[in-house]
């Protein structure tokens, strides 16, 4: 491990402070609570110093004429402050370094800067979409003027300009800070963006023939002060302050990126990325956020059924889970298969390893999947959960090492139940043919598929913005999922409909909260031993040490494997 960075004195409004070397300014007085506004700057990019908002007044030590500090009656170094302001995004903290951060002077700057940056600047905060999050609009009001002193027409620029399929721009609201350009050069790797034209028409714009189409385009809406960039998803679909906030993960892939999901009235109108520099660092990929408008497609599954003579009748939940165990009660073990999903939550896994515990099942397997990966956030592997499956389903072999043996059990009728745990046969091998012949075929998903029509009982389940639970993702990090929407018509968590089926065969009904069931199956694995939702907080904690991984490390960050918040537990060959 290297050594720590040294110490340095450094005196923030009249009062001294040590921080490591390498610091920036700008971020010694954010540790101390001295917030500096800004607006090129973001911890996670290059600093050009471009916008001259966070000018503040600086100095450093005196020399004396043997060379060293000359020092005061307070025995600390006496201050050179320097006649002009400069700014303090761009520069690292010194030994005996001063800084003001609410001089008079300092105030004058911002005053002015502001008043610089809204000459040309539209009054449209009443139909921004970046009203309530729009720095422009609260530095305006916080260190701007109350009147305007122009009175030339401002210079018009470009509006509702598609820089690319996700992403609008209304040039007339830029500000020029650079903050998305240096994004797709840093980070995406997909130089694109630029300025064209000089001085007062200036505009930001995509280079010819080359528009933002990456897959982490969204990046630059999140980033983006003030509402030149908008999402063309999302704009002007709902007052941001009309918003439900909640912390969750993205399940569309094993990287997990750490999400906020905006909802009201059981609706989601947007995902957006939350810092976690061992996961996702503050970016997010826009297949991950896009990815939930299936939440209301027409083909939800909205109430439970039953195969009753010719067809599938609506019935109640009460009715559809004692069918269901009627129908396993009827074979043994060895006719019955379980297909699980890797975008299980743990406790859900939990209760289909018990539940193939108690039916004495041997056949039970996941359906692996795959996508092109990158070298940023999104992994190769499209499961959010494979680690947590593995583990809690000791799974000997490689997900979907058994699938073929499934299907071919199901066609020569060695197997006469198969529970489909929010997978489509499809995609494991088995044709509609196949499922046709089988006396009992239970589903439980959140969508209608091919094999829908053929089940003998349909369970209703919910998404993962309806539920809470637990997944580990590709590099072993344990994170929480929190329920955003209620889910619609008769649908119900995934955990609570298991926990039922389970009962049907044990006959006890201990498990009364989603806590409770990962209280037992932490007395029972060890990598979650002394754990429960609560204690993994929202940023999550390291439990495993995968032997092989394919989740990209998140750019500019430290590598996951030197984040441990516990003793971890490596991975069995």
């Amino acid at each position: 491990m290297a050594d720590p960075a040294p110490l340095l004195n450094v005196q923030v409004d009249g009062l001294w402070h040590q921080f490591p070397k390498g610091t920036r300014v700008i971020e010694a007085c954010a540790q101390l609570g001295v917030y500096i506004p800004r607006y090129c700057y973001h911890p996670k990019l290059s600093s050009p110093g471009n916008c001259r908002m966070c000018l503040i007044e600086m100095g450093l030590p005196r020399m004396g004429p043997d060379r060293k500090f000359e020092v005061g009656a307070d025995g600390k170094p006496v201050i050179n402050w320097m006649p002009r302001p400069q700014i303090c995004c761009a520069q690292d903290v010194a030994e005996g370094m001063g800084v003001r951060t609410t001089s008079a002077l300092v105030e004058e700057c911002r005053r002015g800067v502001m008043e610089f940056l809204l000459i040309n600047h539209p009054l449209d905060c009443p139909i921004c979409d970046q009203a309530g999050e729009c720095r422009l609009q609260e530095f305006s009001v916080e260190y701007g003027r109350a009147d305007s002193r122009f009175f030339e027409n401002k210079v018009k620029k470009p509006k509702r300009v598609q820089l690319g399929p996700r992403v609008t721009l209304d040039d007339e609201r830029c500000i020029l800070c650079s903050r998305c350009i240096r994004f797709c050069q840093e980070i995406a790797k997909d130089d694109v963006l630029g300025f064209a034209d000089r001085g007062g028409h200036t505009i930001l714009t995509a280079h010819p023939d080359k528009p933002l189409q990456n897959n982490y385009s969204l990046n630059t809406v999140d980033i983006c002060p003030v509402g030149a960039l908008t999402s063309s998803h999302f704009r002007f679909e709902m007052r941001v302050w009309f918003l439900k906030e909640t912390k969750s993960i993205c399940t569309s892939c094993a990287t997990g990126c750490n999400t906020i999901i905006g909802s009201r009235e059981d609706i989601i109108y947007r995902q957006t990325p939350r810092e976690n520099v061992a996961v996702n660092s503050a970016w997010m990929c826009d297949y991950g956020r896009l990815n939930f408008e299936y939440l209301t497609s027409p083909e939800r599954l909205l109430e439970p059924e039953v195969f009753s003579r010719i067809k599938l009748q609506p019935c109640d939940w009460r009715t559809v889970i004692s069918q269901a165990a009627l129908q396993l009660k009827r074979f043994s073990g060895g006719e019955i298969a379980i297909v699980a999903s890797g975008r299980m939550t743990n406790e859900e896994l939990w209760l289909t390893a018990r539940l193939a515990q108690q039916l004495n099942v041997s056949l039970i397997d996941l359906v692996p999947r795959k996508g092109e990966g990158d070298e940023i956030l999104l992994s190769e592997d499209r499961n959010p959960n494979s680690n947590g499956a593995k583990l809690i389903l000791a799974l000997q072999e490689e997900a979907g090492a058994k699938l073929t043996t499934i299907a071919a059990a199901v066609d020569d009728g060695r197997v006469k139940a198969l529970v489909l745990l929010g997978e489509d046969p499809g995609e494991c091998g088995i044709r509609i043919e196949q499922l046709k012949k089988l006396p009992s075929l239970i589903t439980m998903n959140i969508l209608r598929n091919a094999a829908t029509p053929h089940a003998t009982a349909v369970l209703p389940s919910a998404a993962y913005a309806e539920k809470r639970g637990s997944m580990i993702n590709g590099r072993g990090r344990l994170q929480r999922l929190n329920r955003a929407v209620r889910p619609p018509g008769q649908a119900r968590a995934d955990w609570e409909i298991l926990r039922d089926l389970l009962n049907e065969f044990t006959g006890s009904n201990g498990l009364g909260s989603i806590e409770d069931v990962f209280r037992q199956m932490a007395d029972t694995i060890p990598q979650l031993a002394g754990l429960s939702l609560s204690k993994i907080g929202d940023l999550g904690m390291k439990v495993m040490a995968p032997a092989k991984t394919t989740t990209p490390v998140p750019p500019g960050e430290p590598v996951d494997e030197q984040i441990f918040e516990r003793p971890v537990l490596h991975a069995s060959k």
